[in-house]
Order: C-alpha cells, then sequence, then structure tokens
C-alpha cells in the first residue's frame, strides 16, 4: 500500500509492560503504507504508560498523543467508547486515512506480528472491518455477535447451553471449517485488532451503552432461543449489565445499517 496512508489508534490504561512490543510492531504495521499516524487516547493509569508514552512521543513525530483530563464516566465501556470516538474524530477530521486501525495496546498484541498476513488483503474487495483470529484460541467473545449469537453472552443466562466458552467453541469451530481463502461472516467482532475501510464507518461510532434501538429484535430473538433464556441485566461487578454493552458492537451494528459495511473474521492468526 505504498501510495496510501493510514492512521492506527487506540486507548492506553494500565499498559506499561506492553507498550514498547505493541509499538514495535505498530511501526512495522506502518511500513505497509506511504505514511502513517498514530493516535494514542491516554487514561489516567497506576503504571509507567504515560512515561512510556511521552518518552516515544518525543522520539517519534507520527504520534498523536492525547492525555485524557476529563471527568471520568461512571461505566468502563462508556469510557472506552469515549476514548475510541476521540481517535475516530482526528480521522474524520484529516480526511485522507483510507484505511484506520484501532487495536488494544495490550498483551493481546505484544506478540510478534506478521505483516504479510496482513498486506495481503488489501486488495481484496470482501471485507470493510476485518479481524484476525488469534492463539491459541479466539478470545474477544465480548464483542462478537454472529448467529446465533447475535447479542452480548453477558446479557443472557450463563448456563450450560449459552456462556463465554460455548461461543469460543463454536466461533472455532466456524473458522476451522472456512474453505481455504474465506473470510467469516458476523454482525460484529474486534478480537483486539481490526483494520478498517474509512468510507464505510464515517458515519459510526463507538457506543458503551445497551442499544436495544439499534440491534435489530430477531437478532436479540434469536440469541435468546439459542441461550434458551431471556435477556438478564446482571451487576457482575466490573460490567453493570443494565448499563453497559462491548463499544464494538454498536460500532459495527451502525456502519451495517447505514453502509452496508462488510464485517468478516479471518481464520489467520495475526501476532504469535
Amino acid at each position: 500500500m505504498n501510495n496510501i496512508e493510514c492512521c492506527i489508534c487506540g486507548p492506553v490504561k494500565n499498559c506499561g509492560p506492553y507498550l514498547d512490543k505493541v509499538l514495535e510492531n505498530i511501526e512495522k504495521i506502518g511500513a505497509l503504507f506511504k505514511d502513517y499516524k498514530i493516535v494514542i487516547f491516554y487514561d489516567e493509569s497506576n503504571d509507567d504508560s504515560l512515561s512510556k508514552l511521552i518518552n516515544y512521543h518525543k522520539k517519534n513525530n507520527k504520534v498523536k498523543l492525547y492525555i485524557n483530563k476529563t471527568t471520568k464516566l461512571p461505566f468502563r465501556t462508556h469510557n472506552i467508547a469515549y476514548a475510541r470516538n476521540h481517535c475516530l474524530k482526528y480521522i474524520k477530521k484529516q480526511n485522507k486515512f483510507p484505511y484506520f486501525i484501532m487495536m488494544d495496546f495490550d498483551d493481546v498484541n505484544c506478540k510478534n506480528i506478521n505483516t504479510q498476513i496482513l498486506s495481503k488483503y488489501f486488495e481484496r474487495d470482501d471485507w470493510d472491518a476485518l479481524s484476525f483470529n488469534t492463539s491459541p484460541k479466539y478470545y474477544d467473545i465480548w464483542a462478537l455477535s454472529i448467529k446465533p449469537y447475535c447479542f452480548s453472552y453477558n446479557h443472557f443466562e450463563q448456563n450450560q447451553y449459552n456462556n463465554y466458552y460455548v461461543i469460543q467453541d463454536y466461533i472455532m469451530k466456524k473458522l476451522q471449517e472456512l474453505p481455504q481463502g474465506e473470510l467469516l461472516k458476523c454482525i460484529s467482532s474486534f478480537n483486539g485488532f481490526s483494520i478498517y475501510r474509512t468510507e464505510k464507518f464515517i458515519n459510526s461510532y463507538y457506543d458503551g451503552r445497551l442499544r436495544f434501538d439499534i440491534i435489530p429484535e430477531k437478532f436479540i430473538k434469536t440469541h435468546a432461543v439459542a441461550a434458551r433464556s431471556k435477556i438478564i441485566l446482571h451487576d457482575y461487578g466490573h460490567i453493570k449489565g443494565k448499563y453497559e454493552d462491548c463499544e464494538h458492537r454498536t460500532f459495527h451494528a451502525l456502519a451495517i445499517t447505514k453502509s452496508d459495511a462488510k464485517i468478516r473474521i479471518s481464520p489467520e492468526v495475526l501476532f504469535c
């Protein structure tokens, strides 16, 4: 992609142990493009994340570092959505990035990256959002929506019929059974890293709230049947089910509704 630019972005909170390797991987990704920017939204941490980011910022003029000084929102997913939307604002304002990458800066992406896997998908037109499998298993069930599990696994009873591991086994089986070269269609997927065609997501935004007005009712009913459970609004402590959902679900659902975006998963492992 020697003739186009890309923006690589994401939030950072308590990511200190992983930042050196993640930033190294980002530079390798950036080398695939004509030019790139790194947009980082830092939130108050209990480790050395900020000092590492400031030092890196001084060395690399491609970095746009935003240090959050606003009042925190009461719920975790709302804060993460706010951070990701801040990155999106920069992308939209610049209006020059045909692609952008949203990623986490934690242990998932501090392994060794195989950029050849990423680069071979650039010329394909069968995706608008592309995430990847992870080893040893696909882990991000929170952001995943795929029929019949179309909604949040946290909002159904965690019993023998529907829980994290049931859906994890389901997605792994679907990925393993894909014909050679094909991508898996879904409603939402992130898995710590996803690349986007900007034009399809220009009217979308992240939202960490429950959005029953955006996720079609038939999808929720489909999940309820598969889970053999009604919707529950459970307080898990770290997640308040009445007020929170994964921020990626709304982001992808809006892009499907507004722009007919193709959300896909590659069975290949990008970081290993």
